[in-house]
């Protein structure tokens, strides 16, 4: 039985349990239980389409025989990318204790500040497989651009307006951790005026909905944000096209 590793942040949980629920070849999914993968547990398991088990990190990694493919999940907190090296290195770590117990792993993440560039050489010392979703032939740049479509979509609505916020499901529901960076002990008090430097030269969110959030969740979702922030709200229709040619990629790479 072919057997699929996927470390992704926790921006992509709805659409990882969303191709991974619809997906025929599918016959089990198993889960590394922690803080960060709570809610990709509870999604799955409320959709009882398909058997899905918790594992620890110290266990429970190994999946049964079967019918179909499984799939081993590591689900990544938000917001590393604040930080590239910690980026880099916590998802290397993730992937090398992957590794062992599957036949390929797929990445739910984009070049991301440059954290994943040339993975050839950053995985090289992985047994299996390492890929990253792909737009032709470079690497998406992040999670905005694998949902919007790609890199000449996301560019043509930077200079449609520099200051945009790009609105996906997953930052929809976690802007406020995101935005809740670790600081120094004597700068915690300084946190909200950084904030708002930060978000200043911001004028819209760009809404981005797909098949997992629909405009009406994604406006319900972030009307604080964008009050709070003084953005103008606009809609883009998002796509999970540049995600589902990934893990049919890393499908075909863990069966042979």
């Amino acid at each position: 039985m072919p057997k699929l590793g996927v470390v992704t942040c926790q921006i992509l949980e709805l659409e990882f349990a969303h191709l991974l629920a619809t997906d025929p070849e599918v016959s089990q999914i198993r889960v590394v239980e922690d803080a960060f993968s709570e809610e990709l547990i509870r999604i799955l398991e409320k959709d009882r389409s398909i058997p899905v088990h918790r594992a620890t990190r110290g266990g429970g990694l190994e999946t049964a025989d079967a019918d179909g493919l499984a799939v081993l999940i590591r689900v990544m907190k938000v917001g590393l990318h604040a930080n590239i090296p910690v980026l880099t290195d916590e998802v290397t770590r993730a992937v090398k204790e992957l590794a062992p117990f599957v036949d390929c792993i797929l990445l739910g993440y984009g070049l991301c500040g440059n954290a994943l560039r040339n993975i050839d050489d950053l995985f090289k010392d992985i047994p299996v497989p390492v890929l990253i979703p792909m737009e032709d032939k470079n690497p998406v740049d992040d999670c905005v651009g694998l949902i919007i479509g790609g890199r000449e979509n996301y560019y043509a609505e930077q200079c449609r307006c520099a200051g945009t916020m790009f609105i996906n499901a997953g930052f929809s529901r976690h802007w406020k951790e995101i935005l809740s960076f670790d600081l120094p002990q004597h700068l915690i008090h300084k946190k909200d005026k950084l904030v708002k430097r930060m978000m200043a030269n911001y004028q819209r969110s760009l809404l981005l909905p797909t098949a997992v959030l629909g405009e009406d969740q994604l406006i319900e979702n972030t009307l604080e944000f964008n009050q709070t922030h003084g953005l103008r709200v606009e809609t883009r229709p998002g796509s999970l096209a540049l995600l589902k040619r990934a893990l049919q990629t890393a499908k075909r790479a863990a069966r042979s």
